[in-house]
């Protein structure tokens, strides 16, 4: 994936932001909200696009388009730069392929001392009863 060629097709859009800012929140438009266009993107390869459409599935459109807001501050261009950052953090994750977790055999001595263990426990147990003189 090269960040740069990715960058320059993401889609940028101000909105007009709710919450804090008394009333100068009626007249900017601090909001941003980015739109990525994932079928149609020539930064990442086909093998990128499948993973990332599987990864992300639940945050794509219909049409593969990952829309991410940012509205937590009150300047557009911070705005701006705090949802280039989580965009860019969530293809990284996304891209990430898991390690296949191999299956282990449980070693013979761990057996040996959980069986050992449990016959210790029975013998203390039953030395608590009391004595059978039949």
């Amino acid at each position: 994936m090269e960040i740069e060629k990715v960058i320059t097709e993401l889609t940028y859009k101000a909105v007009r932001s709710s919450g804090a800012g008394g009333q100068n929140v009626n007249k900017v438009s601090s909001k941003v909200v980015l739109s990525f266009d994932l079928q149609n993107s020539k930064a990442l390869s086909e093998e990128e696009k499948e993973l990332i459409s599987v990864k992300l599935s639940s945050r794509l459109t219909s049409e593969n388009i990952l829309i991410l807001n940012c509205d937590e501050d009150r300047s557009q261009l911070k705005n701006k730069a705090i949802v280039t950052k989580r965009f860019l953090e969530l293809i990284k994750n996304a891209l990430i392929i898991p390690k296949i977790r191999k299956a282990t055999k449980v070693p013979k001595s761990v057996i040996r001392k959980r069986i050992k263990d449990k016959k210790n426990i029975s013998e203390v147990k039953n030395n608590r009863k009391k004595p059978d003189f039949d």
